[in-house]
């Protein structure tokens, strides 16, 4: 099975390295894939590690479209520009 999350803040194959990386560490989750232009992260998994994912994306600055407003957005694009340089660095 496969779930799709819309996410904000991708900028670069960086930021695809690192959610890829902390997605999969997830238990169950046996793949996932980012496509940086749609802002689309898809995930090999059942959908009931969907709340695990979705929480993992966030802590990482990705979180799922339209779920963070106001200082919670700012620290979101914040935290995806570390975890950005961190997925460049892990190449």
């Amino acid at each position: 099975m496969a779930f799709s999350v819309q996410v904000e803040n991708i900028k670069c194959g960086g930021c695809a390295n690192t959610i890829r990386k902390k997605v999969v560490e997830i238990e169950g989750v046996s793949a996932a894939e980012v496509d940086v232009e749609q802002g689309l992260v898809t995930v090999e998994a059942d959908e009931a590690v969907r709340e695990a994912v979705v929480a993992a994306l966030l802590k990482a600055g990705y979180p799922e479209t339209g779920s963070a407003e106001g200082l919670a957005s700012l620290k979101a694009k914040a935290t995806s520009f570390v975890s950005c340089a961190v997925g460049r660095m892990d190449k």
